[in-house]
């Protein structure tokens, strides 16, 4: 991935077991550098992996490591007064997975924009932050995902792409192709996103 000469920025977390170049993460990337963002991917820095932090530091450990990222890129503070509104132009997106998802105390207190793929619906520091979010966001599961709520997810954000029977790795039971799909629908869901809400 290339270094951008725009004001777009955008921040890579990752899930906990794997890293930021995942398929997922890495549509949701591509179309955000092909609309003129710079991509900074994050990596867990050992010793310590994030699924040996104890679920009630999780969110403070995450946003320990994403928050000198941000610090170190050039955004505007003001968030935008309504969901629907478009942030502005230099404000980061913020684009997590799974456990990256406890950014969204980072993405709510600073007013940034996301794309959460399989957020964790079922952990209550995510559900809070999501709840105070002032900038647009979307988010990304399936339904056979035991973190994903359905009705949850509509009633944090208006950007919402669901698919059916999709586990956590957003994986359909049988032929990959059927995977395969799946990620098309996902790339295409963030490319609207962004050029309908964000960017446009």
């Amino acid at each position: 991935m290339t270094e951008s000469t725009t004001k777009r920025n955008a921040v890579v977390i990752p899930g906990g077991q794997f890293g930021p170049y995942v398929p997922l993460l890495m549509y949701a990337a591509d179309a955000a550098e092909v609309r003129g963002a710079a991509i900074r991917a994050i990596s867990w820095p050992g010793p310590e992996q994030p699924m040996e932090v104890p679920p009630d530091d999780r969110q403070g450990w995450v946003t320990a490591r994403v928050a000198p990222v941000l610090d170190g890129l050039e955004t505007r503070t003001a968030p935008p007064d309504e969901l629907t509104a478009p942030p502005p132009d230099g404000l980061p997106l913020l684009i997590g997975k799974s456990f990256g998802t406890y950014a969204t105390a980072l993405a709510a207190d600073r007013g940034l924009p996301a794309v959460w793929l399989t957020p964790l619906l079922v952990h209550e520091p995510v559900v809070a932050a999501l709840r105070r979010a002032t900038a647009p966001a979307l988010l990304i599961g399936g339904t056979a995902d035991p973190t994903w709520d359905s009705r949850l997810a509509r009633q944090l954000s208006p950007y919402v792409l669901e698919v059916t029977d999709a586990d956590h790795g957003m994986y359909l039971p049988g032929p990959l192709a059927g995977s395969a799909a799946v990620l098309g629908r996902v790339a295409t869901a963030v490319e609207e996103f962004l050029d309908n809400t964000l960017w446009r």
